[in-house]
């Protein structure tokens, strides 16, 4: 549990399809708190993702380069028994509105009802960030439209390659 407890490991979960500038926000917020922080790539079949599980940790794997406290792992289990073999018992989470802290908190209860041992921390992102999303970006790119305010350099020149394969 959170009392008492050495902040040295959190992992941050999500399916990043594509990771952006507030998931990256979230994770230096995080770094700056943590030892480690694990970014979690879930495979999210069930969400239909725009990129496979490989192009996403690939794009978090860039964004994240920078920070020397940061690795990116995939998982395709439940996100307790993923935390349970790496020995953590904090997640990171970011809330943007309202929306976000209902979804968030069922996640956060469900979690903790597999796990008792496992927490969750909500950061917030900086404003500038609050209005950006993965889901965003996807509509953004079928557009064909500019992505570069909204993920890091190196995640856009990723998905432009990307797309320039299709």
């Amino acid at each position: 549990m959170l009392k008492g407890a050495i902040l040295r490991k959190a992992i941050y979960p999500g399916s990043f399809d594509p990771i952006t500038n507030g998931h990256l926000d979230i994770v230096k917020r995080a770094s700056s708190i943590f030892d480690e922080v694990v970014v979690a790539v879930s495979k999210s079949a069930d969400k239909k993702p725009m990129f496979s599980l490989e192009d996403r940790v690939k794009m978090a794997e860039l964004a994240v380069s920078g920070i020397k406290n940061a690795r990116v792992l995939p998982f395709e289990t439940l996100l307790v028994k993923f935390a349970g073999k790496l020995g953590v018992t904090l997640l990171v989470r970011g809330l943007r509105a309202v929306s976000d802290f209902e979804y968030e908190l069922q996640m956060g209860y469900a979690n903790e009802s597999l796990d008792p041992n496992i927490d969750t921390l909500y950061l917030m992102p900086s404003l500038q960030f609050a209005f950006v999303s993965s889901s965003v970006v996807r509509s953004v790119i079928y557009h064909n439209g500019t992505i570069s305010k909204l993920v890091p350099q190196s995640v856009e020149e990723y998905i432009v390659t990307l797309i320039e394969k299709k």
